[in-house]
């Protein structure tokens, strides 16, 4: 006899996926560790600023600093993108959002630029330098986008240290197609580094392949770490000859 499987509708696990707080989907699903009761991540830490308490079961959680009790679920995170259609690209767009309002001197001029060298043929865009980066057509603008932050690792000791500096506008915007080897031409570019000069670009101290992309580094990296925050940083240092 054939086993008839009953549908379940999303609603069925509403009670499951939606926050105490806000009511809505859990967003970056947090964890109080004292007693398992689960909130949306930006939800619980506004709620921390005023009490110590748990909101739903009123247990103190921590005496003075409740943020240490806090662990992000990702499991979960995970389920309720697969559960409820749509939502992982809502959200990701409200970040890019929020981001853009609040932070538009330092997105403004940089974002342009890190799209228009982002392209399959940014070789021509990178030996011509910035000035035809300025001219190029702006293709991949409907990609989805990601917002990075590039900062300088200077502290490595190899020689020639001093020649890679701090980028004036760090905190750019591009295609998440973009790789690690289009963000390496796009430093040499802005601090105008010899061509024969070869730097690391890093993500929580791991360096990343030529090949990989922004949006494959944001989903093996980045977003696993639990206590990383948006946007996802990427450190650039001297090549390091392990040879």
């Amino acid at each position: 006899m054939a086993a008839t499987g009953r549908k379940h509708l999303v609603r069925d696990f509403n009670h499951f996926i939606t926050c105490f707080l806000c009511r809505g989907y859990l967003i970056k699903p947090t964890t109080v560790t004292e007693c398992l009761h689960t909130f949306c991540k930006s939800c619980i830490v506004q709620h921390f600023e005023d009490s110590n308490d748990c909101p739903r079961c009123g247990i103190q959680v921590h005496e003075t600093n409740p943020l240490e009790m806090l662990r992000l679920d990702n499991t979960l995170e995970e389920i309720i993108f697969k559960l409820v259609p749509g939502l992982r690209e809502k959200e990701e767009q409200r970040e890019m959002e929020f981001w853009r309002r609040n932070h538009p001197k330092e997105n403004g001029r940089e974002n342009l630029r890190c799209q228009k060298i982002g392209f399959p043929d940014v070789e021509g865009v990178a030996g011509g330098g910035e000035e035809d980066s300025e001219g190029t057509t702006d293709y991949h603008r409907s990609d989805p986008q990601i917002a990075i932050c590039l900062d300088c690792l200077r502290n490595t000791g190899q020689t020639g240290e001093n020649t890679v500096t701090n980028l004036m506008k760090k905190f750019i915007r591009c295609s998440s197609r973009v790789t690690v080897g289009t963000i390496k031409k796009f430093l040499s570019l802005k601090l105008k580094l010899p061509s024969s000069y070869e730097l690391d670009v890093l993500c929580n101290g791991e360096i990343m392949g030529r090949d990989h992309t922004l949006e494959f580094i944001y989903m093996t990296r980045w977003r696993l770490h639990g206590d990383n925050t948006y946007p996802m940083v990427l450190e650039y240092r001297p090549r390091i000859d392990f040879g």
